[in-house]
C-alpha cells in the first residue's frame, strides 16, 4: 500500500471519530508543561530533595520566587486553555476566562502551605507504621505510596477550584508511575498512609477520615457504574472514619457504605454494607479459622 493511501485512511478516521481527534479546534493544554508544573510543584513542596539541592535560609526566598514564577505563568496558561473543557464555562468572554485563570492560579497557589501541613502529618503516619523506614527522608524521596498521595493532594485543589482536566491529567501521571489510581476528587483526612500501594485504587468521591492505613489492592469503588453520565454528582464510593486500617485487597464498594472509626477490614474481603465504629472484619475462612481457635475479639471490636 502506497503511503498516500495511509495518509488518506487515517484522514478519514480523524472524520469518522472526531472526539479523540483535535483538529480545527481551539489550542488545548499541554501535557508536557503540565507534567513540568507538577515537578516544580514538588520542588518547593519539598525544598533541597527535589529540583536545587544546595538551598540555604538565604537563598530559599530566590529560589522560591524563581520557581513559583514560572508556576504561576505555564499553570495560569495552561488553567486558561482547560476552562474551554468545562460546561460551566462556556460562552464566558476571553477577558474573562483570563481573569478567572489567574485568580484560580493565585488561589491554589495560596494553598500550598496548608497542603505542605497535611503532608508532614502523612510522612509522619507513614514513618510510625512502617518499621522498614529508616527515616521520613527516605519515604519522600522514595516512597510511591508518599509521592501519590502528594500529587492527589496538589491535584485535589485545583479539582475543588473547578479547574478541568489538568486535575485529572495530575493524578493519572502518579497512577502510571507508582500503580495507585487516586481520583483527584477523593477526599483524603490528614495522617494518610498508604503502605506498598500497588493496585489501590480509590474512586472521586471518596471520603477519608483521619489516621487511616491503606494497603496495596485495595479498592474503595462503586457498587456498580451502568448508570454511567446519570450518576455524574453522585455520592458512588464509600465513606472511611477516623483510625481504619484496610488491609490488603480489601473492596469497599457503594456510596451508603461507611466503614466506622478504629474498624479494620481484613485482607480479601468485599464489603458493599456500613460497618459500626470499633468492628474487626475479617473473610469467612479466616473468621472460622479464629473462632475455632477461640481467638475472637480480644476486646478490640467484634468480628462480622
Amino acid at each position: 500500500m502506497k503511503l498516500d493511501k495511509i495518509i488518506d485512511n487515517m484522514l478519514e478516521s480523524y472524520n469518522k471519530y472526531p472526539d479523540i481527534s483535535k483538529i480545527d479546534t481551539v489550542l488545548q493544554p499541554d501535557k508536557e508543561i503540565i507534567l513540568k508544573i507538577l515537578s516544580r510543584l514538588q520542588n518547593i513542596v519539598f525544598p533541597g530533595f527535589f529540583g536545587r539541592k544546595d538551598l540555604s535560609q538565604q537563598s530559599a526566598k530566590y529560589y522560591l520566587g524563581d520557581q513559583l514564577q514560572i508556576i504561576y505563568d505555564d499553570l495560569k496558561n495552561q488553567i486558561y486553555l482547560a476552562l474551554a473543557y468545562g460546561e460551566k464555562y462556556e460562552g464566558i468572554s476571553e477577558k474573562e476566562k483570563e481573569e478567572l485563570s489567574e485568580k484560580i492560579t493565585l488561589e491554589f497557589l495560596s494553598r500550598l502551605p496548608m497542603i505542605r501541613d497535611f503532608l508532614a502529618t502523612d510522612a509522619e503516619a507513614t514513618f510510625d507504621g512502617d518499621p522498614a523506614a529508616f527515616s521520613k527522608s527516605e519515604i519522600v524521596f522514595s516512597y510511591p505510596g508518599y509521592y501519590a498521595i502528594t500529587v492527589n493532594r496538589l491535584a485535589h485543589e485545583l479539582y475543588l477550584l473547578e479547574v478541568p482536566l489538568i486535575p485529572r491529567i495530575m493524578t493519572e501521571y502518579a497512577h502510571g508511575l507508582t500503580g495507585i489510581d487516586i481520583h483527584p476528587g477523593a477526599t483524603m483526612g490528614k495522617y494518610l498512609m498508604i503502605d506498598h500501594g500497588t493496585g489501590i485504587v480509590i474512586g472521586e468521591t471518596t471520603t477519608i477520615g483521619e489516621h487511616v492505613k491503606i494497603y496495596q489492592g485495595v479498592t474503595l469503588g462503586a457498587l456498580s457504574t451502568q448508570g454511567g453520565q446519570n450518576l455524574k454528582n453522585v455520592k458512588r464510593h464509600p465513606t472511611i472514619e477516623d483510625n481504619v486500617t484496610i488491609y490488603s485487597n480489601a473492596s469497599i464498594l457503594g456510596g451508603e457504605t461507611v466503614i466506622g472509626e478504629g474498624s479494620t477490614i481484613g485482607g480479601n474481603t468485599f464489603i458493599t454494607k456500613s460497618v459500626p465504629a470499633g468492628t474487626i472484619v475479617n473473610n469467612k475462612a479466616e473468621q472460622r479459622f479464629k473462632q475455632s481457635q477461640k481467638y475472637q475479639d480480644f476486646g478490640h471490636g467484634q468480628f462480622i
